[in-house]
């Protein structure tokens, strides 16, 4: 390990599905599937345990076909305060040993330990706290120990679950240059398609392939990817009270099963939006407006955003706002593969806002109460208290013939 950086970064496996053995001891060792309306055939699976990934259960999976899949398959809904809760207590431990922690999602963090040789080499380090988090909090990390961000996320990938991988500047090319281009943070499926009919199709084959070209196939992102693969990336961990400006909020998922229909992509915009007002109330933020993304079987893709005549956090309104955009502008000749919704436009919550006669406030006034009451009854209880009568299948859902659903300064048909 070259002298001069350390960087580590640990990933929290299973996440939400270890939160819930953890705090339901009568799962351990069972396989669990956190599930979006767990009641509801069509919700979709969030996160899986070990055991449930081994029996072929996938994120993305519609409940149904992750049962058929598992038939021991236990379907539990997101606590989405909890593992706020839980993610919060494995940052203290790693400020142990730095104040250079960086989160990168819930569940991962990179941390800076170079010159932190009081508390032992990198790799003890790694030890300690993986040891820490077990111990203290009944959950599993695994760690990646390397020169660069890069490098130290991506072993922390190579060896799951409950694992240190270390990834030094002498043996990057034998163990890392040989694995698919995929494997490299911030290539996804499109950035992989189009490096394979360039005929790049390892980490290897990037790192040999001109930077020029890089350039020429992907702009300033090009020369990026070159860097990462040749491992000289130099990008910093950010300090710990460092607050990155939050410019959206979104969640999206691939799903294993086409959606077939518009009520089936009512139900998985409604699922994904609980997260995304969540998370929008944990930042004290509101969106404006609202984006979707969706891929069609085929995996052509398509991106549509629109303003809000009104600030929201509240699930309901963001997911009937996606709705109306998908209603409107997706053209049904393909059946959905993967869909994502954003809450984009953020304002703080406090700020005062320009008044639209579009928007019975009166009536949106008791529906924000009416969510207010329902967050603090979740946070109080536990998801499982409270949920969308849709997501249980009693609410009309939008379609020919049936009755339109209206929400304050929206309504779809």
């Amino acid at each position: 390990m070259s002298a001069d950086r350390a960087i580590l970064h640990s990933d929290m496996n299973s996440f939400y599905a270890s939160v819930e053995m953890m705090l339901d001891p009568k799962l351990r060792g069972k396989a669990v599937a956190v599930c979006g309306s767990t009641e509801n055939r069509h919700g979709i699976v969030l996160a899986k345990s070990e055991l449930a990934k081994r029996a072929g259960v996938k994120t993305g999976m519609v409940n149904w076909e992750a049962k058929q899949r598992c038939k021991d398959l236990i379907l539990v809904p997101p606590q989405y305060d909890q593992y706020l809760k839980y993610s919060k207590l494995a940052h203290e431990i790693y400020y142990r040993y730095t104040d250079l922690v960086e989160p990168f999602g819930m569940d991962e963090c990179w941390l800076d330990v170079t010159g932190c040789e009081i508390y032992g080499k990198p790799l003890e380090i790694a030890e300690e706290i993986r040891q820490s988090v077990k111990e203290e909090l009944g959950l599993t990390v695994s760690i990646g120990v390397s020169f660069n961000k890069i490098f130290a996320k991506l072993g922390s990938d190579l060896k799951k679950p409950d694992a240190i991988t270390v990834i030094t500047k002498q043996n990057f090319k034998e163990n890392i240059w040989p694995l698919a281009a995929s494997e490299l943070l911030y290539v996804g499926s499109a950035t992989t398609k189009k490096l394979a009919s360039y005929g790049i199709k390892t980490i290897g084959d990037l790192a040999a392939t001109e930077p020029s070209t890089l350039k020429y196939m992907f702009g300033i992102n090009g020369l990026k990817l070159w860097r990462y693969a040749n491992g000289t990336d130099e990008s910093r961990v950010m300090q710990k009270d460092f607050v990155s400006p939050v410019k959206s909020i979104g969640h999206g998922i691939t799903c294993t099963a086409d959606l077939d229909n518009e009520d089936e992509v009512f139900h998985v915009l409604l699922e994904l939006s609980q997260d995304v007002g969540h998370r929008l109330r944990v930042h004290g933020l509101a969106a404006t407006g609202v984006q979707i993304f969706v891929r069609n079987k085929s995996l052509y893709s398509t991106q549509y955003q629109y303003k809000l005549p009104f600030k929201t956090q509240l699930p309901s309104e963001i997911a009937a706002a996606g709705f109306q955009l998908f209603k409107e502008r997706y053209i049904w000749t393909e059946k959905v593969r993967a869909i994502t919704i954003r809450a984009i436009d953020l304002i703080p919550q406090t700020t005062e806002e320009q008044l639209s006669l579009m928007v019975d406030y009166e009536r949106r006034d008791r529906i924000v109460r009416l969510e207010d009451a329902i967050e603090d009854l979740r946070r109080r209880f536990g998801k499982k208290s409270l949920t969308y009568a849709g997501l249980l299948g009693n609410l009309k859902m939008p379609n020919d013939g049936r009755d339109s659903v209206k929400m304050p300064g929206l309504m779809y048909q």
